[in-house]
């Protein structure tokens, strides 16, 4: 049974209903879609598998990474994945099976979400409080909210579902996109509900706080919405990042260095992780990107961080966050853009520490304050208050023993903005964010059309063909054929 150690990981104690990608309604005693959701421990066992989606799908736990990272200038494809590699050089299919395991991935998770809601409200259990039954209504629209993030920064207006759905008619599922803006409105609104359900924390213990979420996770989230969306509304963001830092869970900024050592996790700079422990509730992650000396095995890694990654730490200086970073070890294969022969010395991804044969403990953070902080900065400077918006900026630096920025670095909004996005690249890279930086900051075709990465085996820089186009990914082909309502992105 996989949920037994989430169950322990949230804090709920209640039968345990197996889930797996999709809500498993079946045989328990025979029960069906409408009689499964009477009890406390059913509708606990549901938002428990609305949770478990941050496990099962490949989306959080590795494709974000490679639509953020490896699609941008911070790392390069490797491995022998056609499809990786098409992430890489911008050439991203509609048959992509990663794009359709994505959107499925996000869909499913909002189906579990959407359950949640409906039932929770129809459960007469004296087990369930009223206090509980709106911390579960909140968690779940959280959910909700953080999927369809993910999806309308990915696909653009995509359909929203906000219900349950109980017809297989085509008429009632073969729902047409939304636009951008109306998801993002959607998705603000269910933060709103959420926060307004949600405590700052459960208790006392950090396991639960920050494997569930809270008041503080929906505020930060709709933070990165008002700031991510076609129109940024930058006063709205500042004012849900005051609720944030004046949380009563008190999130605060840790040494970078215990961040990422991977004996630190539900800290106080995380908001809300994912509660990767180990053996059949591990991470399988961490093995596609550590060396040989710590994997334990010896093939190639399917990521790689890029020259121009490298080259941006050693600029700034920044030891701190490189080491914490990257690792270099020397290989025993050929890798097209640090070493042409085999014995050659090359960076590895390593802000996982953990391999564990398949079944790491290492988490993703889903939000932490660190990136907050970078937010403030960038809302506080296109408000025009550059001063503050450098305050928050030098937080983040002088952590990691770099100097505040000099006058040069914040010399103007312009100087500012870019300053920020650079800082942001640093503190973020490989936390599936880079991405999302180069489009909501509007330099995603420049940065990737300026990249210059040499093939060593031609000698030839790459050609990315970087083009507005590119932005967005494909709708997958397989709902476009199953969806005629549906109509494609520019390719």
């Amino acid at each position: 049974m996989k949920l037994n150690k989430i169950i322990v990981a949230l804090a709920v104690t209640f039968t345990c209903i197996s889930c797996e990608d999709y809500l498993d309604l079946g045989p328990i005693s025979e029960e069906t879609s409408d009689n499964a959701y009477n009890s406390a421990s059913q509708i606990e066992a549901a938002l428990t598998g609305a949770y478990e989606s941050f496990q099962s799908s490949d989306y959080y736990i590795w494709d974000n990474v490679l639509f953020q990272d490896v699609r941008s200038d911070n790392y390069y494809a490797g491995g022998d994945n056609p499809e990786v590699f098409s992430m890489d050089f911008l050439t991203i299919s509609p048959t992509n099976s990663k794009v359709f395991g994505s959107w499925s991935n996000l869909y499913n998770a909002i189906a579990k979400a959407n359950t949640v809601i409906d039932k929770v409200e129809q459960v007469n259990d004296v087990n369930l409080t009223e206090v509980r039954r709106k911390q579960i209504s909140g968690e779940a629209y959280f959910l909700r909210a953080y999927h369809y993030y993910n999806l309308v920064k990915a696909w653009g207006g995509v359909p929203l579902v906000l219900e349950a759905v109980k017809s297989a008619n085509p008429e009632d599922v073969r729902i047409p996109r939304a636009t951008a803006e109306e998801v993002y409105e959607q998705i603000i609104i269910d933060l709103q509900m959420a926060a307004s359900l949600l405590p700052d924390t459960y208790g006392n213990d950090a396991s639960v706080n920050k494997a569930r979420a809270t008041a503080g996770a929906a505020n930060a989230l709709a933070a990165k919405a008002c700031l991510q969306k076609p129109n940024p509304d930058y006063e709205k963001a500042l004012a849900f990042i005051n609720k944030v830092e004046t949380s009563t869970a008190n999130y605060t900024l840790i040494s970078y260095e215990e961040l990422f050592d991977g004996n630190h996790y539900n800290n106080n700079e995380s908001i809300l992780e994912v509660q990767f422990l180990g053996g059949d509730e591990g991470n399988w992650g961490p093995q596609l990107l550590l060396p040989p000396s710590i994997s334990g095995d010896t093939w190639r890694k399917f990521v790689t961080p890029s020259h121009n990654l490298v080259d941006a730490f050693d600029a700034a200086g920044d030891v701190v966050r490189k080491n914490a970073t990257i690792l270099f070890e020397k290989v025993q294969w050929i890798d097209e853009y640090w070493g042409n022969e085999i014995d050659y010395s090359i960076p590895f991804g390593y802000k996982w520490k953990n391999a564990n044969g398949w079944a790491s403990s290492d988490r993703q953070y889903i939000l932490r304050y660190g990136d907050i902080v970078l937010l403030k900065a960038e809302a506080l400077n296109e408000s025009g208050q550059l001063g503050l918006a450098a305050a928050e900026v030098n937080r983040i630096r002088t952590r990691v023993s770099l100097p505040e920025l000099t006058n040069e670095q914040k010399a103007s909004k312009e100087v500012l903005r870019n300053t920020i996005l650079n800082e942001r690249r640093l503190e973020l890279a490989q936390e599936a964010q880079r991405w999302d930086d180069l489009v909501r900051y509007g330099v995603a075709v420049s940065t990737m059309n300026n990249l210059v990465e040499i093939d060593l085996r031609t000698g030839s820089a790459v050609n990315y063909n970087m083009t507005e186009a590119k932005i967005l990914l494909p709708i997958p082909q397989q709902e476009l054929d199953r969806n005629p309502a549906l109509v494609q992105n520019p390719l």
